[in-house]
């Protein structure tokens, strides 16, 4: 524990960071303050940290929220790897995301399952399309 609270660490835990910023994108930026990497790079920080804890579900809320098109991209393809590996639950409301990403779709209405499935089945199941898109079109009217 002490030797954590002045930054010292032994070499197996440097060279498992090191591989974990190699795995997530950041090793040239290794010196750098969390503050200054990019937005979607701080989002990318926070995931390693997550998986330096060898967690067995990794919960995400809105990963890519606020994300160019290009971090949007990387951040999807980190989150295929890491669910290669490890159980993955990606809570986003971004549905071309969703779309592009998603093996698998929840969707929640009222705290009850509605749907699961694939995209496609999802999107076209009819209680999806009566409750968000009836919901749209009243709201819109």
């Amino acid at each position: 524990m002490i030797p954590s609270l002045f930054g010292r660490r032994g070499r197996e835990e440097r060279e498992r960071i090191e591989a974990i910023l190699q795995w997530i994108g950041l090793a040239e930026h290794a010196e750098r303050f969390a503050g200054t990497l990019a937005h979607g790079q701080r989002q990318w920080l926070e995931i390693g940290m997550v998986m330096a804890q060898e967690p067995e579900l990794l919960l995400i809320d809105e990963p890519v929220a606020g994300m160019t098109g290009k971090e949007r991209e990387e951040t999807g393809l980190l989150l295929e790897g890491i669910a290669r590996e490890h159980s993955v639950l990606v809570i986003e409301h971004d549905m071309e995301f969703v779309r592009h990403f998603a093996k698998k779709v929840t969707v929640l209405h009222e705290g009850t399952v509605l749907c699961e499935g694939p995209m496609l089945q999802v999107q076209n199941d009819p209680r999806v399309v009566e409750v968000y898109l009836g919901r749209e079109q009243e709201t819109h009217a």
